[in-house]
């Protein structure tokens, strides 16, 4: 199987746009991801991930209609092709892999935090 190169933002705006559909443009996809992962997106480097996986055939763009609420711009909307949802698939399937394949003894520890009700935070002491 050919690989895909996904980048973890890249493969996050993606899956945003997959999910936003018909209704996936700069805002929106921005807007979502800061809402669905509590993650602030800056609009060049959204842009700039966008750009890229046109490049690569895992996006197509198209623009809408202009409105007068946006002073006659019009939006541009984006889809993901085929390309880009074996690239999806592959992605999935890796980290399913991965994920599978770690023995079970690797989350003994995890046994304490849970039953004590909490789980670790980055940049604390686990205890």
């Amino acid at each position: 199987m050919k690989e895909y190169q996904l980048g973890e933002f890249e493969e996050i705006v993606l899956l945003t746009v997959a999910i936003l559909h018909d209704d996936a443009y700069g805002v929106s996809i921005k807007e979502d991801i800061e809402t669905r992962l509590g993650r602030k997106v800056s609009v060049s480097a959204l842009q700039t991930a966008l750009r890229r996986m046109e490049k690569k055939d895992y996006l197509r763009s198209e623009f809408g209609e202009a409105t007068a609420i946006r002073g006659g711009k019009r939006k541009r909307y984006f889809k993901v092709t085929k390309i880009g949802k074996a690239a999806l698939d592959y992605s999935k399937e890796t980290r399913m892999k991965l994920w599978s394949a770690i023995p079970d003894v690797s989350y003994e520890f995890s046994k304490t935090w849970i039953s004590k009700g909490h789980l670790p935070l980055p940049g604390l002491p686990n205890s």
